[in-house]
């Protein structure tokens, strides 16, 4: 355990954190004192009605509350936050209406915008014209498969203002990826850009939006009807409580608008051939064309229910068709509220930065940063073009505040050597936030060492699941090296043994063992709840398994391991592939590395694949010094039985590798959804590998 910590927040940082506002406020209503974030966490979580109603003050939320703030609070599933509340999502996002910068694009070095409050309420008017014009109404889906471009923005917005349900993909997705996603949710609209940028080059996908195209709107069926898609299916029916969600289709077409024309797919232009793409797609009209009728008016805000459909994002679907996840509109405001504004500092003018692709959840968690006033820093492209500093580039150039990436990224900057605060001015830096995967102890050793010495470091992990953090950054506690700081207000977080007892000390399951608003309405087209409780709620009764290998920290931070799914059970001993990966991604020739347990001979022993650098050999010098490092950092356990180089290593498109698909490949299974990968070519480097018969 380190002796210090790696940063301590100063009495300056907290004199005028929202956080510090938040606990008098607190302190005030209840009567009681909360000398720490402690105090104040065991509150949040021992009083939830209480600690949720008081956020929804705090921040402002647009809308009426209702007289009653939790009903079931003690069951899981079945708790229903805010139940009488009603509020629109979009309306509370755009709060701001003036000529200061609401969106900062780049797009690799070849786009550059900007985007004022007033210009995005001018666009999101016009859009929301153009959807209801087409029968875009309440319940109704928009699949987008986009750059993370403005319009990306814009277009969930006009969405959410309708009461309707956005669904987004980045675009180097495939059809196949695209339609088992998107297939399953008919949408009413599919929005598409002509093209994208990556690492300098010019990628057009109009045949893949064609096809994709095609297949939301699939041929008459045998009694002459058209099958539920972009062109039917109509509203959905209004959810009732917070459990099932809506299903698709159903309820016949929506009445067309008098003089509105039937159009499904609508081109947005980025590479600059939106004509051309639209002209070779049927039924397609540019961006341009469909909002030509339509002049900037005063955005209208159908106001929904607390628990009502805002989002469907979906499961990586690496080991089947990606499960379809329903996220609400109150639950998800207020839980982005609460981790902006308290865990993260955000203030009004702030600019925001994630580095994300529209098919992530921490898209969504960055849109809602418009909810606190703040600016959306948006980049789309390769983070590595044209060098490794380009996002660091990016963010001295436009003064970033809180900059997020992924875990991966920081040590690939970390392994190119370059020591960013040297080259650049990031003194605007307050806050630096990582997920993805975790980070390992010497990533953070890093950023204090060659980013900045004065930084808030958040490691934070959640997921898709609940689009937000369990365990993030907590502003007034230290940061120590390794570890996250802990979890988030009205988080109930625990680690549990395989008995479902709480481990104080030693390796487990991470729990939640109360409800929470954004907890998923549910899956869709899972009419009983059956999918929905068996992912989370099987293992422990009325308790969220959240499928993450966690233990708690003398400090009381948190450390994950990695996923459940993925542990390795060498003589039955449960080992964390996180703890074997931050040993042997230090060794300057490994780039990368991924872990499987192979079933050998009644057991199961562990297997690590390495991507090497270019001039590296893995030679039997390198294997002793790759074995040496894991024995001495980890433990005799947790040394690999084989050890084999590959030229690639499979990962999802938002950059996660994918153990459980590497796992099926060698043990001869079929991969169910190849789609889901980034390069699922890579899966091929691992099938009937001689080292691996032995």
């Amino acid at each position: 355990m380190e002796e210090r910590p790696l940063w301590t927040p100063s009495p300056q940082s907290l004199a005028d954190h929202p956080l510090t506002h938040f606990t008098a406020l607190a302190e005030k209503r209840t009567g009681r004192r909360f000398p720490d974030y402690d105090a104040l966490h065991a509150w949040s979580v021992a009083d939830p009605a209480s600690f949720w109603d008081l956020l929804w003050d705090f921040c402002g939320v647009i809308g009426e509350k209702g007289g009653i703030r939790l009903a079931g609070g003690d069951k899981m599933p079945g708790a229903s936050f805010f139940p009488e509340a009603r509020l629109n999502f979009a309306e509370n996002l755009l709060r701001r209406n003036d000529d200061s910068d609401a969106i900062v694009f780049r797009g690799e070095d070849k786009v550059r915008r900007r985007m004022t409050w007033r210009e995005l309420h001018a666009l999101v008017s016009r859009l929301q014209q153009a959807m209801r014009a087409h029968g875009v109404g309440k319940g109704d889906r928009v699949a987008a498969l986009l750059p993370n471009l403005p319009e990306a923005i814009a277009g969930m917005l006009a969405t959410a203002s309708l009461g309707a349900v956005w669904s987004s993909a980045s675009p180097d997705f495939g059809p196949r990826g695209a339609l088992d996603r998107f297939g399953q949710i008919a949408p009413k609209l599919f929005l598409a850009a002509d093209g994208y940028w990556y690492a300098g080059k010019r990628l057009d996908i109009a045949d893949k939006v064609r096809e994709i195209a095609a297949g939301l709107n699939p041929p008459p069926q045998s009694g002459g009807e058209p099958a539920p898609g972009l062109t039917r299916g109509g509203p959905a029916k209004p959810v009732e409580g917070a459990h099932p969600p809506p299903q698709s289709g159903g309820g016949g077409p929506a009445k067309p608008v008098e003089g509105a024309v039937a159009i499904a797919t609508v081109i947005i232009p980025y590479l600059g051939t939106a004509d051309e793409a639209a002209a070779t797609i049927p039924g397609a009209v540019t961006l341009d064309a469909f909002l030509a009728p339509f002049a900037p008016k005063p955005v209208e805000f159908a106001r929904t229910d607390f628990s009502d459909p805002l989002y469907i994002l979906f499961s990586s679907g690496t080991t089947g068709i990606p499960k379809c996840i329903v996220h609400s509109a109150g639950g998800t405001l207020l839980q982005h509220l609460k981790e902006h504004r308290l865990h993260s500092g955000v203030r009004p003018g702030e600019r925001v930065f994630y580095f994300t692709t529209c098919g992530w959840m921490m898209w969504n968690w960055l849109a809602s940063a418009l909810a606190s006033d703040a600016t959306l820093i948006l980049y789309d492209g390769s983070p590595f073009h044209p060098g490794p500093e380009a996002l660091f580039d990016y963010a001295e150039a436009e003064r970033i505040d809180f900059f997020g990436t992924s875990a991966k990224y920081i040590d690939a900057v970390k392994k190119s050597g370059i020591r960013l605060k040297d080259l650049h001015d990031l003194s605007s830096l307050r806050m630096l936030a990582s997920t993805g995967s975790p980070l390992a102890p010497e990533s953070f050793d890093f950023v204090y060492d060659a980013i900045a010495s004065d930084l808030h470091l958040a490691s934070i992990s959640g997921g898709t699941d609940i689009v937000s953090c369990f365990v993030l950054g907590i502003p007034s506690k230290p940061v120590w090296r390794g570890e996250i700081q802990g979890p988030g207000l009205g988080m109930a977080v625990d680690v549990y043994d395989e008995s479902g007892r709480p481990l104080r000390g030693g390796k487990g399951e991470l729990v939640c063992t109360r409800p929470f608003p954004s907890m998923p309405v549910g899956f869709w087209n899972d009419p009983d709840g059956r999918k929905y409780r068996a992912a989370y709620f099987e293992r422990f009764d009325n308790i969220w398994c959240h499928g993450d290998f966690a233990e708690w920290t003398a400090h009381g931070g948190i450390v994950i391991h990695g996923r459940s799914d993925a542990t390795l059970n060498p003589g039955g001993v449960r080992i964390g592939t996180a703890e074997i990966y931050r040993q042997v991604e230090q060794i300057p020739e490994v780039v990368e590395a991924l872990a499987i347990g192979q079933d050998w001979e009644g057991d199961v022993r562990i297997v690590l694949f390495v991507r090497l650098h270019e001039m590296a050999v893995l030679d039997e010098p390198l294997l002793q010094r790759i074995r040496s490092a894991i024995r001495t950092g980890a433990s005799p356990r947790h040394v690999p039985a084989r050890i084999v180089a590959v030229a690639d290593i499979p990962r999802t498109k938002s950059g996660k590798i994918v153990e459980l698909a590497v796992r099926e490949v060698v043990h001869g299974r079929p991969v169910k959804n190849r789609e889901a990968l980034a390069n699922p070519e890579a899966l091929e480097l691992f099938r009937n590998i001689e080292a691996l018969k032995r």
